[in-house]
């Protein structure tokens, strides 16, 4: 169980690939730089997809959580 300190939560579960990411991407400018995005998802894509957009993004992936009903990817907006 993490202990990230989100600003924001992004319940995104049930939608599919790419659309989890594709939020993810229009959401990040709506937390201040240095803060944290959690995101929701039932994407099992996710856990590829979201590393992928980080690295091209210039965002981080700081950790991601597996089990239960949902998968949780905590993001660090860099810029």
């Amino acid at each position: 169980m993490s202990d990230i300190n989100a600003a924001k939560v992004l319940d995104l579960k049930g939608l599919p690939c790419p659309m989890p990411v594709v939020k993810m991407s229009q959401e990040i400018g709506s937390v201040n730089v240095g803060e944290v995005i959690e995101v929701h998802t039932t994407d099992p894509g996710s856990l590829s997809d979201f590393p992928a957009w980080a690295e091209t993004s210039g965002n981080e992936v700081l950790d991601t959580e597996q089990g239960g009903e949902f998968i949780k990817i905590f993001v660090k907006r860099n810029n």
